[in-house]
């Protein structure tokens, strides 16, 4: 059943892997309007309308933990059926092809091509970047409808993704909806394609913007 019988709410599993912050997901998620979990159980993150994959550190240990946690499975299993996965941060960073942090390569889990490396330093664009900044999101996003183009989120990282490299050849398809974020230079801050979503900034943490970019992915379940 993916909808709740009795209240309605769409089913969320918090994927519990060590690498993320669990607890603010799961409030914010259910001031958003769902049913949360928060698990590293494989058959309620396959069963759950929706699985978030958080995540905070380095991109290598976060790969560890989840590869250890099965996560790498449910994640691959979920998108092969079409069930939407949402990752963020370096939930989101782990779904590129890999990751160089302090000059160590670490295989991500490859379903978008892409190499996370770190942002660009300068003085009036110190790194980490911490605080909030604006998004430059297409006129399609479905995960920014209704937030104004000017609206801010918060962010927390040193690295991220600068160029994006996934081609759709076959023009039946519809291309993935790819927003972004200028510090010192500029990085992917979101995508959208198919079931698959992911933010570079914390929802969890941006306050009503937040909530209502989590609503949005909550209701496209």
């Amino acid at each position: 059943m993916t909808v709740d019988a009795v209240n309605g709410r769409k089913s969320v599993v918090v994927f519990d892997y060590g690498f993320g912050n669990v607890r603010s997901a799961e409030r914010a998620l259910e001031r958003a309007g769902a049913d949360v979990e928060i698990t590293g159980d494989y058959d309620r993150a396959m069963a759950a309308d929706g699985l978030l994959v958080p995540g905070v550190g380095a991109f290598a240990s976060c790969m560890e933990g989840l590869v250890r946690a099965r996560g790498h499975w449910v994640i691959g299993r979920r998108l092969a059926g079409g069930r939407p996965v949402m990752g963020i941060c370096v939930g989101m960073q782990i779904l590129f092809s890999r990751g160089i942090e302090h000059g160590r390569e670490a295989e991500g889990l490859d379903e978008w091509p892409g190499t996370v490396g770190p942002l660009a330093n300068d003085a009036a664009h110190p790194v980490p970047h911490m605080g909030w900044n604006t998004v430059e999101a297409p006129a399609d996003s479905r995960l920014f409808a209704g937030l104004p183009a000017d609206e801010r989120y918060y962010f927390v990282h040193s690295y991220a993704v600068h160029d994006w490299e996934l081609e759709t050849a076959n023009p039946a398809l519809k291309p993935p909806v790819v927003s972004w974020t200028a510090h010192a230079d500029r990085f992917v801050s979101a995508v959208e394609n198919g079931p698959l979503w992911a933010t570079q900034f914390h929802p969890e943490k941006s306050g009503d913007a937040g909530a209502q970019l989590l609503k949005n992915w909550i209701e496209s379940l």
